[in-house]
């Protein structure tokens, strides 16, 4: 062709060359859609899982674990229980006393006690006490299959095992008075007395037949944590802050031991234990000690907000054997107060 010609075209061709595309049909979109709504899915199924599946528990003297550095005891399944011991040498002793400590804390925190208690009652009283790793805690191995019965099972063989008798007595403070109920329950003819200290009552709660959801709530983000599990200021009482400055000091150099294996194996099987399904109703419980051979008491403080006085009077109403003693301006911290120690001491040995 030429220079500077021109090419004719028909307006037939004008009209093809010009012609919009046609667009996507409705079809094609819907495919589009179904297949990034099943991405969606996929994806989100995938981040459920991964929030609601608890971490391995780092086991003590495991490759990857703790080191041991604790008294420890290994109980008929294999497991290890780690131990503390406090007072006259048990061998000596005439009051053996097995401490449960509370939620969030460990064998250490029988300071709760030992730190208040008179070095004159110690000897006047013959008095020994051991305290111990609930499964999961500190230095304890964990215990997947742990039960009621299995709670109450650990501290019979951990009192067999260090030689502590026939009888022994049991003191629980806080969660660790709840499971106070189990020994008065399933081992109440090897108990020579038991003290149970602010012990929470237990709430039915519809999740307790799922734990992964009992996790995923103690982890999760997007709402608040609960109060207890966040150490939420929240749930102490004048008192309970008063006090805060001592049990921190206490706490200082052994709260890292607390968690240590893993929060799911701790505290959050704790909260499961505490608020899952009972195999029974403590208002149900016998008075082991009808002949007169020991005695049972339940301690709490009158302004506690954790668990409140209220549900504790109707619990000592129905058990009229238990004695019931109210401390006056007390919150749910109050064994940590002048004095107290003294006085549950003394109450639980007479």
């Amino acid at each position: 062709m030429a220079a500077g010609s021109t090419r004719k075209i028909s307006a037939s061709s004008a009209r093809a060359h010009t012609r919009k595309p046609k667009s996507n049909s409705p079809s094609r979109i819907s495919g589009i859609f179904k297949k990034l709504l099943l991405v969606f899915f996929v994806g989100f199924l995938a981040w459920a899982y991964q929030a609601t599946k608890p971490p391995p528990p780092k086991i003590c003297g495991s490759k990857d674990g703790p080191p041991v550095t604790a008294s420890r005891i290994q109980l008929k399944d294999g497991r290890y229980l780690a131990y503390k011991e406090f007072g006259v040498p048990k061998d000596n002793a005439k009051h053996k006393i097995v401490f449960v400590h509370a939620l969030d804390t460990c064998r250490h925190d029988v300071s709760a006690i030992t730190s208040g208690l008179s070095p004159d009652i110690v000897e006047s009283q013959g008095i020994y006490i051991v305290s111990f790793d609930r499964p999961g805690y500190g230095e304890s191995d964990p215990n997947p299959a742990q039960t009621l019965r299995s709670i109450s099972s650990d501290i019979e063989e951990l009192a067999d095992q260090l030689g502590l008798g026939s009888k022994f007595y049991v003191a629980g403070f806080s969660l660790g008075g709840q499971i106070v109920w189990t020994c008065l329950k399933y081992i109440p003819h090897r108990l020579a007395g038991a003290a149970l200290i602010a012990p929470p009552v237990n709430y039915w709660w519809k999740a307790h037949y799922t734990p992964w959801l009992i996790y995923w709530w103690n982890t999760q983000k997007l709402f608040p944590c609960m109060s207890i599990i966040a150490r939420s200021p929240k749930v102490l009482s004048r008192q309970d802050v008063e006090l805060l400055p001592k049990i921190l000091s206490l706490k200082q150099a052994t709260v890292a031991q607390v968690r240590q294996q893993g929060d799911f194996e701790s505290t959050h099987r704790d909260l499961a234990f505490a608020f899952g399904k009972w195999e029974f109703d403590p208002t149900e419980v016998r008075n082991p000690f009808a002949e007169g051979s020991g005695s049972v008491h339940l301690w709490q403080g009158d302004e506690d907000i954790l668990v409140p006085a209220t549900l504790q009077r109707e619990i000592a109403r129905q058990l009229p054997w238990i004695y019931y003693h109210e401390v006056r301006g007390a919150g749910h911290k109050f064994l940590y107060a002048d004095g107290i120690a003294n006085s549950i001491i003394q109450a639980l040995v007479s």
